[in-house]
């Protein structure tokens, strides 16, 4: 059975009533886990979408980018994707399970994950709207990211969002330059595609940690040049 059939099949019992915990606890060990994913990208990101009053095409495009679906699944990827767009409502439910689900140790990088996917469908429409900056909030305060941290992935996508490289590496500005670079080690480390395929993110959605890489370096090539020493 394809992947989109198996999320259609999952998404397919969560609107004919049965809950979030027997659907996802079914879903939660490998490879299912990259179905759990997945449906966390679709849900969340088709109620964000929605978040700021209409559906794009752009978005659905944006979706599509992160995720290749092969042509004899679009009409599963398609009926996923509508089901989850009727409404704005239920989608902290979705993040709570999410998080829940996402608990071990390469959780954490996971649900940023989950958040640079979202943004990148934010962002496709060529603008960012307060609503959707507020549905990422949202979500990213569920998945346990600190305000920090969601400043640094907003500053990757939004252009008129500048980083602060302290921010991007997760480091205060009085650190010192060894912690500085050991913070930078670890970022560069958790967006190798190796690691990311370990955590259940899909390969397809791996493309996204290009970005990732390019602030992480940009951010401690400017802290490591004006730093004393």
């Amino acid at each position: 059975m394809s992947i989109w059939r198996r999320i259609a099949d999952a998404v397919s019992a969560l609107a004919s009533g049965e809950g979030l915990s027997s659907v996802f606890e079914r879903l939660r060990a490998p490879p299912e886990r990259s179905v759990v994913f997945t449906i966390a990208v679709i849900a969340l990101g088709a109620k964000m979408a929605k978040a700021d009053g209409t559906v794009t095409r752009s978005e659905v495009t944006a979706f599509r980018e992160v995720f290749h679906i092969p042509e004899a699944e679009e009409a599963n990827a398609a009926r996923v994707f509508n089901l989850a767009r009727q409404d704005v409502a239920g989608f902290e439910e979705y993040a709570r399970r999410i998080s829940r689900m996402f608990r071990d140790p390469a959780g954490r990088a996971a649900l940023t994950d989950l958040i640079e996917g979202l943004f990148h469908i934010a962002v496709a429409d060529g603008r960012y709207h307060p609503a959707e900056d507020e549905f990422l909030q949202r979500v990213a305060g569920i998945f346990g990211l600190g305000e920090r941290e969601f400043r640094a992935v907003r500053a990757r996508f939004v252009p008129d969002a500048r980083p602060d490289p302290w921010d991007v590496l997760g480091v205060a500005p009085d650190a010192p330059l060894d912690e500085v670079k050991a913070a930078w080690r670890q970022l560069v480390r958790e967006s190798h595609p190796d690691r990311m395929l370990a955590r259940g993110v899909p390969e397809e959605a791996v493309r996204l940690a290009e970005k990732r890489l390019i602030a992480v370096n940009r951010a401690w090539e400017e802290i490591s040049s004006g730093h004393p020493g």
